[in-house]
């Protein structure tokens, strides 16, 4: 009874500023937790919603602290369900270069959403870019 008194974080927004990755971070520990997400797919979902999160705040709201990054999370019997949105411009999502193909293996960059649509089950992009949904498989 007293675990139904707890809060239960389930959005945040907050200024694009790179430091406050650690915010999304704390809202996965919390959400796997109260889940009781198995250790497997609790890095998949850390790292797939990191690459997310650090996108929106770094390309596509450019590292403005005055522009709001959101995160949300959702669940329903077999999947939990990660929405990122950003305040930017949005970017060309169907037309993204390979990061395994051998002119970009050593580029630094460019991985981020090949790491995503590895990790997560399923992944939709809206709003031109600027909302990820990242949906994880949990049975």
């Amino acid at each position: 009874m007293a675990t139904d008194l707890l809060p239960t974080m389930h959005s945040i927004d907050f200024p694009s500023k790179a430091e406050n990755i650690h915010l999304v971070e704390q809202m996965i520990d919390s959400v796997c937790d109260e889940q009781k997400v198995a250790e497997d797919h609790y890095g998949n979902i850390l790292i797939a919603m990191t690459e997310a999160v650090n996108n929106a705040i770094h390309h596509g709201n450019g590292l403005n602290p005055d522009k709001k990054t959101s995160v949300s999370f959702d669940r329903n019997d077999k999947q939990l369900k990660f929405t990122v949105t950003d305040e930017g411009v949005g970017f060309d999502f169907e037309n993204l270069p390979d990061p395994t193909a051998p002119e970009n293996i050593e580029k630094p960059n460019g991985r981020g959403i090949f790491l995503m649509k590895n990790l997560a089950d399923e992944i939709s992009f809206e709003d031109d870019g600027r909302k990820v949904e990242l949906t994880f498989n949990i049975n």
